[in-house]
Parts: structure tokens; sequence; C-alpha cells
């Protein structure tokens, strides 16, 4: 591939909701710029940018892809990002590079939680952004309706480019708002200039007026010639538009049709015009041995510098890292100090991917993305620069996944296979965590959402070659007791030679501390039993305590006094004392009302206003106790409380089901509470069953 110096570039981001046409829009711009002899589609499984096996079985995009477009002197690097929360780390790590974003509404579906959200991710970062709107060819599609509510929602800084024509219900052509003429597309591909149709005159009035009182808020010395009736220039509008789209003072609207390539041509053509290249943009590290701020800006003469922002690591296309070139002139076979890792990568060749495709490049320059092939500790939001000027970048914030299930080999012997297929995984997906539960002898996989688990397993099966059997976690209750009981035991076992003799007596009685599993203590006189075999009664204790005779959960909040017992001079022994106050606690805990404690979360849900109601309604079935309700701006209102853990098995796919998508959660432990009889007894009834 050719190179691309730092004003010859753009990256964008395509965001939106999941089928609105991210994908299909990206096919169309591969298309249109000769990528592609031929057009494939969604339907068919032949996208450039859904091209994994699992995206084609499921028929949307899972991973974020990346499309280098040449149009003219140019390179677009489109990121394509999956528009299903459940893979919103795809999204983030696009977002960390993009430098102007594209968000797509569909025609027909119109403003959706995908649209609001992908909005929200560009107003955090101050990103500017267009809007396109696809499926005009669809009679049932509404670009009016789709401005409409887009400038109720975010006000005047919402400014339409086009307007559709259309003809016996076909979609024909589109009106140039800024300069008022019509343009239809002919059997060449190309327009032919036309007069604006009479029927398109009222709208086209409403969208002008729009547009330039968008271009007015841009300066005082626009906003009183507006108010004063003056007319801008053409160039006047573009300059101004220049500047309010780099702002983000104004989000121009765009539309056309992915599956007839139409509208792809201006929207690229109005890709280079409005949006920043990245040398117009800021970007700023750390310098390590100075602790001062390096400002990288991609500047193509500073030291060399660039972010890991994602990481592929496929059975079949092998491992790269993607990047992002910060600062600097990179070519193949420099060598990159990781400063995270304290050591030097030899990048070898320079790649840039297109799609799957990995093609050579001799260099990259600063604001370019491309790819480095199998670097040996890098991992996804490193930094990577030169040992004279080390730098460190800050790091994405990927979300932290709380959804979870248990999982288990479905054959023996694949232990190991899973181990190092979900360690690749997690490399390539942030959002994925494993945990070993040695509490209740389980693996624990943790996931944005149940789906995303769901994926996760069929990858494994489909690239990997290994099951996995997902199921639903065996919650950590923890067991306790609530009154003080007095018990002994006596451990006698004679079977020839010398035998085995432990005699204890102890008090069992709540400590209150249920941090701790037990707090041992002993009051022994007389030398009733020997001070060397106190360990071995407090190592029978503390095997006691592992797995409760109640439900066979571990054991909190129990203190054991040690106060009196008995010895035999020959058959005592440091085993017989562990054994004898093992079965005086199982049998002492039994006598002082034992109960379970279930652990109790503080949840956090973040919702729009109108479904507060039914959140609310939903966690109170779920015996959530509500401690708060805050506003957030934008709409939004965040509920705060505290609820059993057991009761959010499965709460991402309720939560999404009541918001439409758009509400999101997170918890943190809170400690534990005695579980409701009903509770502790299916709980004790399973225990007893295995």
């Amino acid at each position: 591939m050719n190179v691309f110096t730092t004003d010859k570039i753009r990256n964008v981001v395509l965001l939106g909701h999941g089928g609105s046409g991210k994908t299909s829009l990206a096919e169309s711009m591969a298309f249109l710029s000769g990528e592609k002899p031929r057009m494939g589609s969604v339907e068919a499984g032949n996208t450039l940018s859904d091209f994994d096996k699992e995206e084609i079985k499921r028929g949307f995009s899972i991973k974020t892809s990346l499309l280098p477009i040449i149009w003219g002197d140019y390179k677009i690097n489109i990121l394509d990002t999956p528009g299903s929360p459940d893979f919103i780390g795809e999204t983030e790590e696009a977002l960390s590079v993009a430098d102007a974003a594209i968000i797509v509404v569909s025609g027909k579906a119109g403003i959706e939680s995908g649209t609001k959200r992908a909005w929200e991710m560009c107003e955090k970062r101050k990103m500017p952004r267009m809007v396109f709107v696809t499926d005009m060819d669809i009679d049932k599609a509404s670009f009016r309706k789709v401005v409409q509510d887009l400038q109720d929602m975010y006000g005047k800084r919402i400014a339409p480019f086009h307007l559709p024509i259309r003809e016996n219900e076909q979609f024909v052509g589109y009106v140039n708002v800024i300069q008022q003429k019509a343009k239809k597309w002919n059997a060449h591909g190309t327009v032919d200039k036309f007069e604006v149709p009479d029927y398109s005159m009222e709208n086209l009035g409403i969208c002008r007026d729009v547009l330039l009182e968008a271009v007015a808020e841009t300066s005082e010395e626009f906003m009183d010639r507006y108010f004063n009736g003056d007319e801008f220039s053409e160039d006047e509008i573009r300059q101004a538009m220049r500047v309010g789209v780099f702002d983000g003072s104004i989000v121009p609207v765009l539309m056309g049709s992915n599956t007839l390539a139409r509208g792809m041509f201006t929207l690229m053509a109005d890709i280079i015009k409005y949006f920043p290249s990245p040398d117009r943009c800021k970007c700023a590290g750390i310098n390590t041995v100075s602790n001062e701020v390096f400002e990288a800006d991609y500047d193509f003469s500073k030291p060399k510098s660039a972010y890991v922002f994602k990481t592929i690591a496929d059975p079949y296309i092998g491992k790269y890292s993607l990047i992002k070139v910060n600062s600097g002139v990179l070519k193949p076979d420099d060598v990159m100090y990781n400063y995270h890792r304290d050591t030097d990568e030899k990048i070898g060749k320079l790649f840039v991917l297109n799609a799957s495709k990995p093609e050579d490049v001799t260099e990259l320059h600063a604001g370019d993305i491309g790819a480095l092939a199998k670097l040996s500790v890098t991992q996804t939001t490193d930094s990577l620069s030169t040992r004279k000027m080390p730098v460190t970048y800050l790091r994405a914030a990927i979300l932290k996944p709380y959804t979870a299930r248990s999982y288990k080999a479905c054959k023996k012997g694949d232990e190991d296979k899973i181990s190092q297929a979900l360690s690749k995984m997690m490399a390539e997906d942030l959002t994925i965590k494993c945990v070993t539960d040695s509490e209740n002898a389980q693996s624990l996989i943790y996931g944005i959402s149940g789906q995303h688990l769901e994926v996760v397993q069929s990858i494994l099966a489909e690239k990997y070659k290994v099951d996995i059997e997902l199921d639903k976690p065996r919650v950590a209750f923890k067991e306790t007791i609530l009154k003080k009981a007095d018990t002994e035991y006596k451990y006698k076992k004679q079977s020839g030679g010398h035998g085995q003799y432990g005699h204890v007596k102890v008090i069992i009685e709540p400590s209150y501390d249920t941090d701790t599993p037990y707090i041992f203590e002993q009051t022994v006189v007389g030398g009733a039993v020997p001070k060397n075999f106190f360990p071995a009664v407090e190592k029978g204790i503390a095997e006691a305590v592992k797995a409760g005779p109640l439900a066979g959960y571990p054991v909190r909040g129990v203190k054991v006094t040690l106060y009196d017992g008995s010895y035999h001079t020959v058959d005592s022994s440091e085993l017989a004392f562990k054994v004898a106050a093992e079965q005086a606690f199982k049998q002492g805990f039994m006598d002082a009302n034992p109960v379970l404690l279930e652990p109790i979360v503080t949840l956090k849900v973040l919702v729009p206003d109108e479904y507060t109601g039914d959140v609310m309604g939903d966690l109170n079935k779920r015996r959530g106790k509500v401690s708060g309700m805050n506003p957030v701006e934008g709409g939004f209102t965040e509920i705060v409380c505290d609820i059993p853990y057991i009761e959010l098995y499965e709460y991402d796919t309720k939560l999404y089901s009541m918001t439409k998508g758009s509400g999101v959660f997170s918890y943190e432990n809170a400690g534990y509470e005695q579980a409701p009889a009903d509770i502790a007894q299916k709980q004790i009834d399973a225990a007893k069953n295995k």
C-alpha cells in the first residue's frame, strides 16, 4: 500500500445502533473507491469487514474492523464497530484512535438507543461527527423525521446537508442544501444536475434556514449578518462548516442508500472537506524520565511513539498489534521500547490491515493506523516509543464486565487447551475476564452480557475446537450462627497397638465479624489438654470452617473457645485432637442456630428517565433496597440500591429488554446479610441432594 502523510489521513469510526447499516455503508464505500469489484452484503456473508465466521453466522458485527479507503490522494481509515452494547469494548478501542465519527441511522427505524449511545460517546470525547441516514431506497424511510428528531434532542447543531428526491417511489437523487441545486444519479454512476423540484422547495427552505442558523452560531460576525438578513456565500458557508464540524458546534446530516451505493461519493468528499486530519488534533503523553508532558500532536518530526489500541490473536491470521502512530515516522526494523513491560520490541515489517488482509507498507506517518506482527510482550493499551524518549499514553477506559457464568470443559483433558484459548481471547477482548473461585470450586467467566458469553463459547468451539459448558454460577453464600452452644467430642479409636484419643470441650458463639472465618481462643487450666495439642485443635477448626455443616458453604463470624478436655499419655496425638475439634465444631455449630448469609452488592443502574419506573419495579421484585435516585445529565437517572447478588442472574437481559438496550449497570460488593428462610432452604436442600 502507498504511504500517506499526516495531512492526507482521516481516521473515522462508524457508530450506531445494531442493524443501522454501518457494515453495509463501509462495504459500499470500499466498492466505490475501487477496493472491491463487486459489492457484498451482510445477508450473503461476503462483506469486507464482517469476515469472521461467527459474524457471518450471526449476521452482525462482533469485532471492530479496519478498512483503509483510498479516495483520490487521501486515505480514510474506517473503523467499523459493532452496534450491539454486548461488544462495547471493541467500540471503546476504536474510539481511542478515531479523530471523527459517523453516526449511522436507519431512515426506516429512526433514532434508536444505539444512536443516543453513539452521540453520548462522541460528546464525552468532544469528537467531530456527522450523521449518515441509510435505507433511503426504502419507501417507509423518512429523512425529514430523522432530522426533526435529531433537532429535538440536540438542537441547532443539527445541519442537514441534503434532501432526498423520490420519483415513482424510487430514490433517484438529492438536493444539495448548500448549493440549492438538485442532482440525479444516471446509468453511469455519476449525477446530472437540474433545478430543484417544486415539491422540494418547502423542505429546502426549512433545511436551508436550519443550516444557516447553525452557520450563524459559529461567530458573532455571522450572527449579526444573519439577523440583518445578509446572504452567506457558498465559500463562507463551507468555511464556517469546517470550523463548526471540528469544534462540534455543527453536526452535518447526510443520507443515501447503502445497497445502491448512492450518497457515499458525497459522504467521502465531505469526510475529506470537513473532518480533521490528525495534525489538527491534540495528542499528549508523559515522558517517563522527566515526568513532563510530551506533546506528540501527530507531529512527524518528533521522536517516534505509538499507542496499541487493539490486539488480534487469531489462530488463522496470526497475532497483530494494531497501532496508531502518535509521533514520528515508523519504518521496518525499528526497535521500539515498551515502558509498561520494560522491554524492547523489534517491529520487523509494517502492515496496514485491510479487514482480515495484512498489506505491507514501507512506513507509517504520524496519525496513521497500522499493524505490527508478533510482538513478544506488548498488549492492548500499551505504549511504544524510543528508549531515549520513553513515552506512555493514557490507556483507553474499557468497560468492566459484570455478567458471570460458571464454565467447565465438556471433554476431560481439554482444560489446558481451553485455558490457552481463553488467554488469547482475553488478549483480544478486554471485556472478557476469567476467575478461579476456589471457595465454591468453580471457574467463572465474566462478560458484558449473556449473549457475549455465548459468543465466546461459540468461538471456542469454532476456532479453537474446544467445547465448554456454561451454567448458572454458584453464589458465594456463607454460614454463621446466631446463638451460643457448649459441646464436646471424644475421638477414641483402638485397633491393636497404639490407639487414637482426643477429647475437647468447646464453646461456639457468634464473633459478629463476618470478614473473618473464625476466632480461636483457649482457656484450658490444669493441663486437661496439653499445650502442644492446641495447634492441632485450631487446625481441626480451620478445616471445619472451609465447608460448614449446614449446606457446605464457608463459615464466617464464629468464635471457638477450647476450655476443657482430656488426653491419654500414650494414645493421644495431633491427629486425634484435630479430628475431635473438627467434629466438635460441626456438632456445636448445628446446635447454635445456624443460618445462611447471602452476598449483597451495591448496584448502580443508569437508565433514561422514561424507564425509571419499570426498572424500580423490577428491582423491588428482586428484593432490592433503593437508597438513592440521582439525576444525570442527558435525561438519565442513576438508581442506587443494595440487592442480593443471587438476584442479578440474567439481569443484563432483563435490563436490555426493559430499556430497549439503553440501560447499563455496575455493582460492587457490600457485605453479607442473613438469607430469607425460603432462599436458605433451597440451598440446604440442594446440598442434601448432592
